[in-house]
């Protein structure tokens, strides 16, 4: 049974203990009213700091904005990892490419971006016919319409050999097919099977015709490179850009696993481990021409 002035006594103490309370807070907030001025001040300064990160994640998103806009539709990052552009493009070189140059004109967007056609002697960066996945660089030989034929490593252009000073010959030994292009009852083994078909369709008097809306392209070291010779033309919609500049190049020396003769461009993800001794330092920011 509850002694009822028990239950009283429980009751004023706590109660007691509020009225305290109550007091202490009061007493507290008379005596210092500058304390309580410095909470309330508290408040916009949070706001700020509120402020200053929303504005720091939207200028984050803009900057992120504007670098998916130019890596989608300016400009592309890859790596040379073959030898068949030497020596204008090296193995090791890091480029940039201009996609808007070769763009396909889109009506009165001519009129605001650098469009302009492709010309002979132009390089480009193209997605390779027979592996769209794949992006190659090479220099624009032939243009729709253009009569094209090789006599002992000389282009021959519309009846007129080509000078061409960018070219190199890395290999000593002569090659039939490759060297005289295109060569009637002789077809070199490393010919795609599909343009082995075609081939005999576009050679008119010994000389290879280049078909409307596509082009003929071979690397700058003659010797070391499959090219349309080897694989037919790249249609206008293949075309993707230009290499603009070489943002960075590394000495890879002789990595068997870099140098392939196909040409075949690879995404730049990733730097290599000790650039700074590795980095051929004359070659950064130099313009491809």
């Amino acid at each position: 049974m509850t002694d009822p002035q028990s239950h009283d006594n429980d009751t004023n103490v706590t109660a007691g203990a509020t009225e305290q309370q109550d007091l202490t807070v009061a007493t507290a907030t008379a005596e210092t009213p500058e304390a309580a001025a410095d909470d309330e001040s508290e408040t916009p300064g949070e706001l700020s700091e509120d402020r200053r990160g929303l504005f720091g994640l939207q200028s984050f998103l803009n900057v992120l904005v504007v670098v998916i806009f130019v890596i989608t539709f300016v400009v592309q990052a890859f790596r040379v990892p073959s030898e068949s552009m030497e020596n204008t493009l090296l193995v090791g070189d890091f480029i940039l490419a201009d996609k808007l140059h070769f763009a396909a004109d889109g009506g009165l967007w001519h009129m605001i971006l650098p469009y302009r056609p492709v010309r002979h002697g132009d390089i480009a960066v193209f997605r390779y016919p027979v592996d769209p996945s794949q992006f190659f660089v090479k220099r624009v030989i032939g243009l729709p319409g253009d009569h094209i034929h090789l006599s002992g490593g000389v282009v021959y252009l519309n009846g007129k050999p080509l000078e061409e000073s960018y070219v190199i010959h890395s290999f000593p030994f002569p090659n039939f097919y490759r060297d005289n292009f295109p060569m009637e009852g002789y077809i070199s083994p490393e010919t795609n099977r599909k343009w082995r078909r075609q081939m005999p369709d576009h050679v008119k008097d010994g000389e290879l015709v280049v078909p409307p809306d596509s082009y003929f392209v071979m690397g700058d070291n003659r010797d070391r490179s499959l090219d349309s010779r080897y694989w037919g033309f790249v249609p206008r919609d293949n075309i993707m850009g230009r290499p603009l500049v070489i943002y960075m190049s590394l000495n890879e020396g002789d990595d068997a696993g870099a140098r392939t003769v196909g040409g075949k461009l690879v995404h730049s993800g990733h730097m290599l481990a000790h650039f700074l001794q590795l980095a051929r330092w004359g070659r950064v920011f130099h313009r491809v021409r």
